[in-house]
């Protein structure tokens, strides 16, 4: 589809759903919305307004007021594409933002272990996500350390998962980048190693790496350990990067029980200036789904 059919494909169909039900009357027809805080959506979350183009995509995205984007799996994409997404960014002032930078060991002991195999796996991805992250202008990519090892203390297991992150970060402090390390809850995620905001801020600490700081899931997080305000602040100094879903459901804010308002508030009066990655759901299919989330992100970032 050419560009300039899809922007007016995309008008009619907003106008029609407008016409017909009084839901949508603060919906894409108001392009261009300035949001407080930069909120990062992923492909496929406009996919009904945009169609499967991933390069319409980040057009629907861009003139719906979104300044950033993050790919989870940016990293399996070819570097023609990867240069191409970079461009657009760049040509359109937003930011990149995490893609995964490694294989992820769900069910088995990584760097926990202290494999010297598994050490040397994991950074040989850290040297490749470098490369990707230039193609992409990104800062800062994604980082699970894995599965616990059941056959070894914890502290043991701690100092190697430091240790790995320690030479992690040295390649990555040359080229100014940032991994960040995203704990995950027991619910979705069981036997991982890194679960808790306060366990990524003392392995942080230990680093003691401006390229090793913590991306705090807010929906993983009211699961592992709630109290989400305190434990924020508590790590805020080492905290990179956000992403958002709300809880039960990992749909977009006001689905579930997650006071997204008061926590957007509290990010932005503490000056982030950073990305939050939409890592969430549709509550609701199709066009009117697509709306729905916009118009979620409008009412709780309106607390100002």
């Amino acid at each position: 589809m050419k560009r300039r059919n899809f922007i007016q494909n995309s008008t009619l169909t907003a106008a029609s759903l407008m016409a017909v039900n009084p839901l949508f009357s603060n919906d894409i027809s108001k392009p261009n919305h300035v949001y407080n805080l930069n909120y990062a959506p992923h492909f496929g979350m406009f996919r009904n307004h945009a169609g499967s183009d991933i390069f319409n995509q980040l057009e629907f995205i861009k003139d719906q007021g979104f300044k950033s984007f993050e790919d989870n799996g940016m990293k399996n994409r070819d570097a023609k594409t990867q240069e191409k997404i970079g461009n657009f960014l760049s040509i359109n002032n937003m930011k990149m933002g995490v893609f995964v930078a490694h294989k992820i060991y769900w069910n088995e002991p990584n760097l926990a272990s202290g494999d010297l195999n598994k050490r040397n796996e994991f950074l040989n991805d850290i040297s490749t996500s470098i490369d990707v992250a230039k193609r992409i202008n990104a800062k800062w990519m994604t980082v699970v350390p894995g599965h616990l090892d059941l056959r070894k203390d914890m502290n043991y297991q701690t100092q190697n998962v430091i240790e790995t992150l320690k030479q992690a970060a040295e390649l990555l402090e040359k080229h100014d980048l940032t991994m960040v390390l995203e704990p995950l809850n027991f619910r979705d995620h069981p036997g991982l190693f890194l679960t808790e905001s306060p366990q990524a801020f003392q392995i942080c600490k230990a680093v003691n790496s401006k390229s090793c700081k913590i991306l705090f899931d807010i929906y993983h997080q009211q699961i592992q350990e709630g109290n989400l305000i305190p434990n924020i602040e508590a790590s805020w100094n080492e905290i990179a990067y956000f992403q958002i879903g709300d809880n039960p459901g990992r749909n977009e804010p006001t689905t579930g029980e997650i006071n997204y308002k008061n926590i957007f508030k509290y990010i932005y009066d503490k000056g982030f200036n950073g990305v939050l990655g939409m890592e969430h759901g549709n509550s609701v299919k199709g066009i009117e789904g697509e709306l729905k989330l916009i118009n979620s992100y409008k009412k709780v970032d309106n607390f100002k």
